[in-house]
């Protein structure tokens, strides 16, 4: 459950580990901080975590059951942050196309951050890079809930980016000669639009209360770093309203396209019946065997017949070709 759980002290990590007790220990005592990362704890496992550190109930009640949309709250000192993390996997050999979507929980405390993991969205490299360092870290556990939003947000920056590739490659096969149908391509992409746009958005209120210094746990000399995830938020935000209205101009152009494609076959289907009425209309008269039909004791009747049947054949077939039906 705990990934792993360290004492910072003037922006520098404390050699050795610690245990549950330890960690509370350390986060009364002065001049440093404790941070604690947990992965999908249960109930009882997490209890313990928030005895430890005197967590609110309801914010413990959120961090177990996971699946809260994106926002910040305080509960007395401690800043309850969720956020959601988004990831694109490689497509499976069947080329579907499905981003994986996981949250991060956050209890930002001056003495404490715990961040609590369900599903995709490692913090390894966010660690190491923080304790790289250790003059931001030295303002305190703001820093570690910035460089969070900041690992997140260039997720899905990267997420953006790659579904801008998928946008492209729908819009060029929605006009392409071929005769294919990708709706159910496009419906997909917008199901992953839309997920994406669940998690940056409500985010982007969130990061925007922290950058107003609103919670007196970030100190001032973090805003601008703050205002800064807030400025590629925005972007992403762009990108992603974008990609709504271009995956909903091109299903509307496919349609258009299926349409067009299935007026022009049955304009050929409709051309290619007529021509064929006239030697079935000609078959059909010579085929009553009345007695008194002169033409058929004619010596060159059935050619003639053949000869006016192509002529009126080919005369139909020209002006079909003319208006652009064949």
């Amino acid at each position: 459950m705990i990934v792993d759980c360290a004492v910072y002290e003037q922006g520098k990590r404390r050699a050795g580990g610690l245990s549950l007790d330890q960690a509370g220990e350390a986060c009364r005592a002065d001049g440093g901080f404790v941070w604690l990362g947990v992965v999908e704890p249960s109930a009882e496992e997490f209890g313990e975590i928030a005895r430890e550190f005197g967590l609110h109930e309801l914010a413990v009640e959120d961090a177990v059951k996971a699946h809260q949309r994106p926002k910040v709250e305080l509960f007395g000192e401690t800043l309850f942050v969720v956020v959601k993390t988004v990831t694109h996997p490689s497509p499976s050999p069947a080329g579907v196309h499905a981003i994986e979507i996981g949250e991060l929980l956050l209890f930002v405390d001056p003495d404490f951050i715990i961040t609590v993991r369900h599903g995709q969205g490692e913090l390894g490299s966010v660690r190491d890079r923080v304790e790289r360092r250790p003059d931001l870290l030295a303002h305190g556990t703001g820093v570690v809930l910035y460089a969070i939003l900041d690992h997140v947000v260039d997720g899905y920056g990267d997420v953006a980016q790659t579904i801008d590739g998928e946008v492209q490659a729908v819009e060029r096969e929605v006009f392409s000669a071929e005769r294919s149908n990708p709706a159910e391509q496009i419906y997909k992409l917008e199901r992953e639009v839309l997920d994406l746009y669940r998690a940056v958005v409500p985010l982007l209120e969130a990061v925007d209360e922290i950058d107003e210094g609103r919670f007196e746990t970030i100190p001032g000399e973090l805003h601008d770093y703050f205002r800064d995830v807030h400025d590629h938020l925005q972007r992403v935000t762009g990108r992603v309203t974008g990609f709504r209205e271009l995956l909903g101009s091109a299903l509307q152009a496919n349609l258009t396209q299926v349409s067009v494609r299935q007026n022009e076959d049955m304009r050929k289907i409709s051309a290619w019946v007529a021509i064929a009425a006239v030697p079935t209309m000609v078959a059909g008269i010579y085929g009553m065997n009345f007695d008194h039909m002169p033409e058929l004791h004619w010596r060159y009747g059935y050619y003639t017949v053949i000869f006016l049947i192509a002529m009126v054949c080919f005369a139909l077939y020209r002006r079909f070709k003319r208006v652009g039906w064949l």
